[in-house]
């Protein structure tokens, strides 16, 4: 396992972390869940990523049970505040109250003392960014959160954010955490420029775009049974992939490239967002051990600019780009 500098920040994280947004509490069994985080940390992966909301808080019960005597200073923990975990108006989003009452809880279903990132799940267009920024602050000179990080924000939003805590000597964020892979590069054009120069991190997710670049998703034929594709947590995210015939047709195009360098599809996958210089981390999901064993694999690969050039020149055509989409992900009111 290879490791990077989460943005500008002094942390090191492991360049492959491990996610537990709809397997853990939800699409696998407890034991599966700490058989799979075992095998994540017997191949040096020191990074899990969670969030408050994933299977209804369980998830990060889930994580913290499956990391207990593991040494604290050993893993780096990520979680998660914006979405409602909690039928109350005040149950949701950015403001002081639902942060400060969100991280009490993330903690104690984690079992740890802090997190060392904490992020705004979304943008909150209904709180002040100061008040977030504030709050933020606040939890890191109380030692519960080391740093401060967000999720599929917009350059301006970051901008604004970096623009606020410079102005009132708040902690900046060193993180984003945007969807990303060979099919998904919305983050290119602005997110990604922005966050170089002003030393944001990106933990991109989704890597293997719900599982269509291991090309088990076959065009004209239905997902396999117990795939992300039939699993009611993330199955809206994967529709956008499986409704085009002409993308799973070219993502089986892919298959020659990764056999002629020796790597499965879904190994070739993570290493192709692992060349983005930007990309402090990719986050990989498992329902079992092996899937983690290869997926590790993808560490340290370097895929050479002919490499690179030849994916493009197949995925021409499907490739969604547009940075619009970033935009609408954070609604305009609160869930």
């Amino acid at each position: 396992m290879e490791f990077r500098h989460l943005g500008r920040s002094g942390l090191m994280v492991s360049e492959i972390s491990y996610g537990n947004w709809i397997t853990h509490g939800s699409q696998v069994e407890e034991d599966a869940a700490r058989e799979c985080v075992q095998a994540a940390l017997d191949e040096g992966i020191t990074t899990f990523d969670t969030a408050d909301v994933y299977a209804g808080t369980k998830a990060e019960e889930v994580l913290g049970r499956a990391l207990k005597g593991v040494r604290r200073d050993s893993v780096e923990i990520f979680t998660k505040v914006y979405w409602p975990t909690g039928p109350g108006p005040n149950n949701r989003g950015l403001s002081r109250k639902h942060i400060t009452e969100s991280i009490h809880g993330s903690l104690r279903r984690l079992q740890t003392d802090y997190v060392d990132l904490y992020q705004a799940h979304r943008f909150d267009h209904e709180t002040p960014l100061e008040e977030t920024l504030k709050t933020f602050d606040d939890l890191v000179r109380q030692g519960k959160v080391l740093y401060i990080g967000v999720s599929e924000w917009t350059a301006a939003q970051i901008e604004q954010a970096i623009k606020i805590a410079d102005e009132m000597g708040f902690d900046r964020l060193v993180s984003n955490q945007p969807q990303y892979s060979m099919l998904w590069r919305v983050i290119e054009a602005e997110v990604v420029p922005l966050c170089e120069k002003v030393g944001v991190g990106q933990i991109v997710w989704s890597p293997i775009a719900q599982g269509v670049l291991t090309g088990k998703y076959l065009p004209g034929q239905p997902p396999p049974a117990a795939s992300r594709a039939t699993d009611p947590s993330g199955s809206g995210f994967i529709e956008r992939f499986l409704s085009r015939e002409d993308l799973l047709a070219k993502v089986q195009d892919l298959k020659p490239v990764a056999a002629d360098l020796g790597l499965t599809m879904a190994q070739l996958a993570v290493a192709w967002v692992l060349q983005n210089p930007n990309v402090s981390s990719a986050i990989v999901g498992a329902s079992r051990p092996e899937q983690v064993r290869d997926n590790v694999k993808a560490s340290g690969v370097r895929l050479d600019d002919d490499v690179m050039r030849r994916i493009d020149e197949i995925l021409d055509g499907v490739v969604e780009r547009d940075p619009a989409h970033t935009a609408r992900v954070s609604p305009p009111k609160r869930p």
